[in-house]
């Protein structure tokens, strides 16, 4: 069986597929329908081990989320690490307090020291904290090497989330100790502050690997298109998070994947019709 491509945030080896868990949380970016579908179905951790285990089965160990909210992911990683006798590298996305008061520098390293036991190796600053910080004046992210350096303390590797793309340009000018990067990607351009082509500039220029987000822009493009564009289009040391409702789904984006990186064709099977007898699709076997 084909492992999975990986690539390394400083000493540690990531898979180049990270596992997304918008559709676990509860984050469709579609419709508060989608949110509590995507609750209600994901409420155990039984409903989310299977998922997990097809990625593993196939080398893709790591996993992004903002953890401390999601206790039920928790358990479902640890107990299919436990199932499988092998470690999932979790990534954090934890939303830091980044007021500029005592109280808030300790809540922050109170949540990063939680980051840490709960198993997290890499600590990325949610975006929507990190954008708090930022002086496009003086193309500086104020403060920001206070939180890394909490982040360092706390035995994590520092990241930086940047829906913003001002900030991977800023965090390198400025030698930030940032050693991976988060960055919205996809061919709709969705979410994206700046066109496709600058972005992809700056992922390009970037002087530490990157971890793309929304390959599929939310379920705007499917995943055969939105993942052989990011494949396609990023460096190897690059990756690409993707998110999935359930095993099956799972499957079909490693395929896809794979099939994208090796350059041979996909093998997806047919989508379902109401007359799957029809010359357009081709011949049945």
């Amino acid at each position: 069986m084909t492992m999975f491509p990986r690539t390394m945030v400083e000493d540690v080896s990531v898979s180049r597929m990270i596992i997304g868990t918008n559709w676990i949380g509860g984050w469709s970016h579609t419709s508060p329908a989608a949110d509590r579908m995507i609750v209600e179905k994901h409420a155990t951790a039984e409903s989310i081990k299977p998922m997990l285990e097809t990625f593993m089965e196939f080398g893709v160990d790591s996993i992004m989320a903002p953890f401390n909210m999601l206790p039920v992911l928790v358990q479902a990683i640890h107990e299919t690490e436990e199932k499988l006798g092998k470690e999932m590298i979790m990534i954090d996305t934890p939303h830091l307090n980044v007021n500029n008061t005592k109280e808030a520098y300790a809540e922050s390293k109170a949540l990063l020291k939680s980051s840490k036991e709960l198993g997290a190796k890499i600590c990325l600053i949610h975006h929507s904290r990190a954008e708090q910080l930022v002086n496009k004046n003086l193309e500086q992210i104020v403060r920001l090497p206070d939180y890394l350096e909490m982040i360092r303390d706390a035995g994590m590797i520092p990241g930086l989330s940047a829906h913003m793309p001002e900030l991977i340009v800023y965090s390198d000018q400025n030698n930030y100790d940032v050693q991976t990067y988060i960055q919205i990607y996809n061919c709709m351009g969705f979410l994206m502050q700046v066109e496709v082509e600058t972005v992809n500039q700056i992922i390009h220029e970037a002087k530490k690997p990157v971890m793309t987000i929304k390959p599929m822009a939310a379920g705007r493009t499917t995943p055969f298109v939105g993942l052989n564009f990011s494949w396609a289009t990023l460096r190897d040391c690059d990756m690409v998070t993707v998110g999935c409702f359930n095993e099956n789904e799972a499957r079909e984006d490693i395929e896809i994947s794979l099939a994208a990186l090796e350059r041979r064709r996909a093998e997806i099977g047919r989508r379902a019709s109401p007359d799957n007898n029809q010359a357009a699709f081709g011949k049945r076997k």
